[in-house]
């Protein structure tokens, strides 16, 4: 058995007004979330759960970047869409509905000359290792996950 291998990470926000925060990450320029119009906000930025969809975009391709390389697996691109879905009665309390997603679709669209079987190899290496696929999973989240070439 190894020993853990920790790594720390951290964000700091700041909250500007109604729905609306600031949050920085190491020395990056702040960012901000807000919610849209229509949920009480002035859509000045994504919402949380947006972000959350777009992090797991972001830790897809850098997994896939990573054991890509691993398995001497050639791309010249990828594509990413999804989606997800809620129930809002989560958020308004109400007993025994879970306010965080219900489900995510997630797609991957490869340019590459890989055969089928070695995107699904993939595919299976990356959704075994990515933290935030696993989150989402761990939270009993289904995720619906489709990879293919263009």
């Amino acid at each position: 058995m190894t020993t853990k291998q920790l790594i720390k990470f951290e964000t700091s926000g700041e909250w500007v007004e109604g729905l609306k925060t600031s949050i920085s990450a190491r020395d990056f320029s702040p960012f901000i979330v807000d919610e849209p119009r229509n949920l009480g906000g002035t859509n000045d930025g994504p919402n949380p759960v947006e972000y959350v969809l777009g992090g797991l975009t972001g830790c897809t391709s850098v997994m896939i970047g990573l054991i890509a390389k691993e398995k001497n697996f050639t791309f010249q691109g990828v594509e990413f869409k999804n989606n997800a879905t809620l129930d809002l009665r989560g958020l308004m309390g109400v007993e025994g509905v879970s306010p965080h997603f219900q489900s995510v679709n997630f797609e991957a669209i490869f340019t590459t000359d890989e055969s089928d079987s070695l995107i699904e190899e993939l595919k299976e290496e990356v959704e075994k290792r990515c933290p935030v696929y696993n989150l989402i999973k761990d939270a009993g989240v289904r995720i619906q996950s489709k990879w293919y070439k263009k």
